[in-house]
């Protein structure tokens, strides 16, 4: 029977890994691992970095194949059949990838940003592949250190006071909807509108994280009316400097502010 890992391998430092996500690399034969173009080369290549940090040279090999692209300009309606859609395209290559580049006593693995079960997909994927019925195998998840996790011992904070709840939600559920009820602690990720934005004249302050763990680790916080000028200069200017960013966020709203 086939094996697979999908193994959280962190926000991006390779000091990050857990000894256990360590140990399921070093007993890794094969990694697949999903090229997303020239823009961003170096998620590609601090995957390779990893390897070559934890894992000793030559008992492992390294298949790449393309992303498929999604749809990013789908609106709210269309918004989950586009992903569902990009989901499945991503289903067929990592089916393909499992039946034609791993052998059936061999073990293979997918190197998770952050922790697999935080808006990530390969799971839902890989299940997705199991219910298809065309290749068998079996699969174990190993945690990861989370860019949630990370943001808070960067700016030193919890994610919660105490007796109160926190919730993580996007940067489109955020814009839509505001603040959950009863909720004063919010992490936003996948944020492309900046919907922090909108709290500039509320009492909250923000603590903002980009490129978490990488050697461009950016940060900012304070509160938000102050911040967020700020933070939208150095979001714009990372992201024509790399092409691409991703940042994560709390924001902490004034208790009886709402």
């Amino acid at each position: 029977m086939r094996k697979i890992h999908v193994i959280g391998i962190g926000a991006g430092d390779p000091r990050q890994l857990t000894l256990q996500a360590v140990d399921a690399l070093r007993g890794t034969d094969v990694f697949f691992v999903l090229d997303k173009g020239e823009v961003k080369a170096d998620l590609t290549g601090l995957r390779r970095d990893i390897l070559r940090t934890h894992v000793p040279e030559g008992t492992y090999r390294v298949v790449e194949a393309r992303d498929p692209e999604r749809d990013r300009t789908a609106g709210t309606g269309a918004y989950s059949p586009a992903v569902g859609d990009w989901r499945s395209a991503r289903a067929g290559i990592y089916e393909r990838l499992i039946a034609e580049e791993l052998g059936a006593d061999e073990s293979g693995a997918f190197l998770v940003w952050g922790d697999p079960a935080l808006y990530d997909s390969t799971l839902g994927i890989l299940e997705e592949i199991l219910e298809r019925g065309s290749v068998a195998f079996e699969y174990d998840v190993v945690p990861g250190i989370s860019s949630v996790s990370a943001l808070a011992a960067r700016h030193r904070t919890g994610l919660n006071r105490v007796a109160r709840p926190v919730q993580i939600t996007t940067g489109r559920r955020l814009a839509e909807e505001g603040f959950p009820a009863g909720v004063d602690d919010v992490v936003v990720m996948l944020d492309a509108r900046q919907a922090f934005r909108g709290y500039a004249d509320q009492d909250v302050d923000i603590y903002w994280g980009a490129y978490l763990g990488t050697p461009d680790e950016i940060l900012d916080s304070g509160p938000i009316a102050e911040a967020a000028p700020r933070i939208e200069r150095l979001r714009a200017e990372a992201r024509e400097r790399k092409g691409w960013i991703m940042d994560t966020y709390l924001l902490r709203r004034a208790p009886g502010d709402r």
